[in-house]
């Protein structure tokens, strides 16, 4: 049994993960410098969020889970809340059915963030989780405005699909095509 719900959890979480940057990457502190514009700042923010997407989303889920310790119940209903997101919204590739009947993606998400509300309406936490959501948010604009983009340009090509078609190893680009049509 153990083995299974290991196995499903490692399955279910590895899309996930995948997107993950290196956490030395987000923290190197030598990248860390003011923009020199307005549209310099609008650009890191869209670049690093899109960037460190994965990493930016584990530290909203720890800010959130701190900022509800004093309610355990609270905090154990979101955990089981946040497993059936994983397993019935992210990482399901296939289409859920119930009862005979095909359930839609719009359905699902629709139920998990009513159960996601009710849950802190029951536990009263409402607060919390806009401050801490809050706080994690103004952090992690900060941080976006912040760092430097100039090194994920290149790790983006190196990852991208499309690389071989982004790259000059193959020739010189400005020389006019030969041969004809």
């Amino acid at each position: 049994m153990s083995q299974f719900v290991s196995s499903f959890f490692k399955e279910t979480t590895k899309p996930l993960t995948s997107g993950r940057r290196p956490w030395s990457v987000f923290l190197d502190l030598t990248l860390l410098n003011l923009p020199s514009s307005i549209h310099d700042t609008t650009t890191r923010i869209t670049q690093n969020v899109l960037h460190f997407l994965v990493n930016y989303s584990i530290i909203l889920l720890i800010i959130l889970s701190l900022s509800l310790l004093n309610h355990p119940l609270v905090l154990i209903a979101l955990f089981i809340t946040l497993i059936a997101w994983l397993s019935l919204y992210f990482s399901r590739e296939e289409p859920l059915w119930f009862l005979g009947y095909q359930v839609s993606d719009w359905v699902v998400l629709v139920v998990l963030f009513v159960v996601d509300f009710l849950v802190v309406i029951w536990g009263g936490v409402f607060q919390n989780v806009v401050v801490g959501g809050g706080i994690a948010v103004v952090l992690m604009l900060l941080h976006a405005a912040l760092r430097s983009t100039d090194d994920l340009v290149a790790d983006d090509i190196e990852t991208s699909p499309y690389a071989n078609l982004l790259s000059d190893d193959d020739g010189d680009y400005n020389a006019p095509p030969t041969g004809g049509l």
